[in-house]
């Protein structure tokens, strides 16, 4: 049964209330913590059980951080690194040029810079290596290097790491693995085969933190002591985020505190990056997945790999500032060159249709560094697991993004066992591929069929999953700063959607190119103000713009707006419909 009787919204979405079930737990837990209805509602579709209420809204790192020996090599690269270290060993950070592999490797070379150790970074170029070690790149490595730590990359790289010859290599890495592990001196990745998968959910920054506290407890059992940690976590924080992993467990406490770092702007990289971004309020999970993120991804998908590593791992406001000039530039140059990619993949989706079990599209020339983006646009247009791949000489590279409940990495990883990949992997939500032309049709039917078996083509891709129902009067600042503790929200922890019944469009106004500024209020007087990002990009803004005094339903996420030391809350209007 739809929410309020809305079977088609303005956006062609049917509205879905929560089940019965997460209101009587709801019901439950307010009862017992005495929290109003809206934060008892996001609990209990966490499934908080009552007596764990007060804990979760205030996630302690000492109590969730798990035992870095619970993953397997932990000790062994520990212990390696520590005696390169001692020795004085050349070293070099091999790492993936996204956001999670950036952070992975500033993480390292910091720990080492305050243990008076330098390193070497190695990125590779997106186009000219693609992801993960090569052998010529680990080759030339090898020659030069003791040792080498590859960071968000290498579990799958057998043929790469077999070419470091005289030089150990260490992995710290979160993809899914194969049946048989590379011949490196430690694997550590809690989404090898052989763990237990309890730890899957940590992004490779996370795998990293995990190091570091070995590391320091190793040291202290060798009398001495490490850098301290509790000020890494804004790095941890951002790649946990930006690289989607699931809000869950000791990730909830990696951005919780992370978020408290990254607010005392002592990184000079994230600092200039949220100047050149106008962050002007404290940061949120929202800003590091949609405001800094994207600009450390720049250099990777579009300019220099390692821009967005330096950045992040300088001491220098001086060149801080000059790097995240340069990322902000590239950003700016990746939407355009996503919005030519998006239309046209979006156009020939539709024209395939969109309610397979899996969504794709491939073209010529589209560029390798924004076709992940765009997989992730189609995703979210579908609602089914998306794929996008730009084909050139022969050859697709391409990038998947997948919903909630569907893993696509495995069935990737299948298909390159089966030979219609040339390469593939990833993890649940993403995943890369690189696929021959003449294979692409043959490869795409077979991914479908995998993901059929998931249940992907059943997913309510019309379907918006809403929390319940408040009045403009009681989104007051002090309930969106109790619903914001049961957070951060993101992936596998969707931040709460409420509608605000039968309004009145007071004011609306378009902003920007395709945004929409609008206040409404109920039948009492009271009034709020809302934004609506992207609302002229279909039906949504032309329709709430011209409301001729029609009265709406307004669905949307609750968000603090600060200006000039005030707070006021917002909606950050999703989806409308005539009331």
């Amino acid at each position: 049964m739809s929410f309020l009787g809305v079977e088609s919204s303005l956006t062609g979405r049917r509205w879905v209330g929560p089940p019965i079930e997460v209101e009587r737990a709801a019901e439950a837990v307010a009862q017992h913590s005495g929290l109003p209805a809206a934060v008892a509602q996001v609990l209990a579709r966490r499934q908080v059980p009552p007596l764990e209420a007060e804990g979760f809204l205030s996630p302690s790192l000492r109590e969730l951080l798990p035992d870095p020996q619970a993953l397997k090599d932990m000790e062994k690269a520990a212990t390696r690194l520590l005696s390169g270290l001692k020795k004085r060993e050349r070293i070099a950070i091999f790492a993936d040029y996204d956001v999670d592999g950036g952070s992975s490797a500033a993480l390292l070379l910091i720990w080492l810079r305050q243990m008076g150790h330098g390193a070497t970074l190695y990125v590779p170029d997106r186009i000219d290596e693609g992801y993960g070690p090569n052998e010529e790149a680990m080759a030339q490595l090898a020659a030069d290097h003791d040792l080498i730590i590859c960071v968000d990359c290498g579990t799958l790289s057998h043929g790469p790491i077999a070419a470091a010859k005289g030089a150990d290599v260490l992995v710290l890495d979160h993809h899914l693995g194969a049946e048989t592990l590379p011949d490196a001196l430690a694997v550590v990745n809690p989404n090898r085969q052989d763990e237990t998968g309890d730890l899957a959910h940590l992004c490779a920054a996370g795998v990293v933190f995990l190091l570091l506290v070995e590391l320091g407890r190793q040291l202290r059992g060798a009398g001495t002591s490490g850098p301290d940690l509790m000020g890494l976590l804004d790095l941890v924080a951002l790649a946990t985020v930006a690289d989607v992993a699931p809000l869950i467990g000791v990730n909830r406490a990696f951005v919780r505190q992370g978020l408290r770092v990254m607010a005392r702007r002592e990184r000079p990289g994230l600092a200039a990056l949220a100047d050149v971004a106008r962050m002007d309020t404290a940061p949120t999970a929202y800003h590091l997945g949609f405001l800094l993120g994207p600009r450390v991804n720049a250099g990777g998908r579009i300019g220099a790999a390692d821009l967005g590593a330096r950045l992040l791992a300088t001491e220098d406001p001086h060149e801080a500032a000059a790097l995240a000039e340069r990322l902000d530039l590239l950003n700016t140059e990746r939407r355009e060159i996503e919005a030519s990619v998006r239309a046209a993949a979006l156009d020939q989706a539709e024209t395939r249709g969109l309610d397979s079990a899996l969504v794709w599209a491939a073209g010529p020339r589209w560029h390798p560094g924004v076709v992940g983006i765009v997989a992730s646009r189609l995703k979210d247009a579908s609602g089914r697991p998306s794929i996008v791949i730009g084909l050139e000489d022969g050859i697709g590279k391409g990038s998947g993004r997948s919903i909630s409940g569907v893993d696509l990495g495995q069935p990737i990883q299948r298909l390159a066992a089966e030979g219609l990949l040339l390469k593939g992997g990833g993890h649940k939500m993403a995943a890369g591929l690189t696929v021959a032309e003449d294979k692409l049709e043959a490869a795409m039917a077979r991914l479908t069929e995998l993901l059929e078996k998931q249940g992907a083509h059943l997913a309510g891709a019309a379907d918006l999953k809403l929390d319940g129902l408040l009045m403009p009067a009681a989104a007051t600042v002090e309930l969106t700063e109790m619903v914001e503790q049961a957070g951060p929200f993101g992936a596998s922890a969707p931040a709460p959607r409420y509608v605000f019944a039968d309004m009145a469009i007071r004011f609306a106004k378009r902003v920007g190119e395709s945004h929409l500024k609008l206040s409404f209020g109920d039948a009492g007087g009271a009034t709020m103000e809302a934004i609506c990002f992207g609302a002229f990009d279909g039906p949504l803004g032309p329709a709430l713009e011209n409301h001729g005094g029609k009265h709406f339903h307004l669905a949307g996420r609750l968000d603090i707006n600060t200006w000039r030391g005030r707070k006021s809350v917002q909606l950050r209007l999703e989806d409308a419909a005539p009331s």
